[in-house]
């Protein structure tokens, strides 16, 4: 169990609680949390492979990062990846000299099917080994030790790393997927920030929606500067029938008399 402790002094009542299952790995997401709410603690609480959906209905969380199915009808789920399936098997065994391995490959070879086998099975392949270790890592203790194989989430295979064992991808199996649930009954403020966190919501959006920003307000329109006497001046010539750059009220010349011109003949 892993506290994210609050960095301000303040006392805080609320809290956060969140459960994961093995192979699953939050750090991006804590962090994420305990930079936008670093006055609510959230504290990681871990559950066997297969119990992240009855933690949650117990209330032993808030929310949890849990292996698909789960019981929908009180549980909300939000699905988040699905995992490669792979093949746990010794380095020395033939089958690593393939890329992938596929059903028909393990025909002949024995098989662990732990009681937290995390994969939906119709028909498995290969053949059933005589017993079912309880847990994943007891079945990966077996392989080491050069009894049968195991087929689990790539995730699992990584948790469990030994430098004696490998793993390949198995094609044609069922897979596992991660999700994001919570009771749907209890979906309180921390819950929706949790799943904006993991939506990969800003810190400025609320809920899915972001906030709109407040429009700025239009600028007024410049007013187009006059030329000197422009628009004065031709009103008045307007009215006044003046000719352009005659000034207001001036007086029309007289016009000039002279001797008429002599017809050209």
């Amino acid at each position: 169990m892993t506290d994210i402790q609050a960095t301000d002094p303040a006392p805080s009542t609320a809290a956060f609680r969140l459960a994961y299952v093995p192979g699953v790995t939050p750090t991006k997401w804590l962090r994420v949390w305990a930079e936008r709410l670093p006055d609510v603690p959230l504290t990681l609480v871990q559950v066997g492979s297969t119990e992240g959906g009855a933690a949650l209905v117990a209330g032993e969380a808030d929310a949890g990062l849990v292996r698909l199915p789960v019981d929908r009808t009180v549980l909300s789920a939000i699905p988040l990846y699905t995992e490669t399936t792979v093949i746990v098997l010794p380095k020395d065994h033939l089958l690593t000299a393939l890329d992938e391995v596929t059903v028909a490959d393990l025909a002949e070879e024995v098989l662990w099917q732990p009681l937290d086998d995390t994969l939906d099975w119709a028909e498995r392949p290969g053949t059933p080994a005589y017993e079912r270790p309880e847990t994943t890592a007891g079945a990966i203790e077996l392989v080491a030790a050069g009894v049968g194989l195991l087929p689990v989430p790539q995730s699992l295979a990584r948790l469990h790393h030994r430098r004696d064992l490998t793993f390949r991808p198995l094609v044609g199996v069922p897979q596992s997927q991660i999700a994001l649930a919570w009771p749907e009954a209890a979906t309180t403020e921390l819950v929706e920030e949790f799943i904006g966190i993991v939506r990969g919501r800003t810190a400025n959006s609320s809920r899915g929606r972001a906030k709109e920003e407040p429009k700025p307000a239009a600028a007024p329109k410049a007013k187009k500067p006059q030329q000197k006497g422009q628009a004065a001046g031709q009103g008045v010539r307007a009215k006044q029938g003046g000719k352009p750059g005659a000034k207001s009220g001036a007086k029309a010349a007289p016009a000039k008399r002279g001797r008429p011109g002599r017809r050209a003949r």
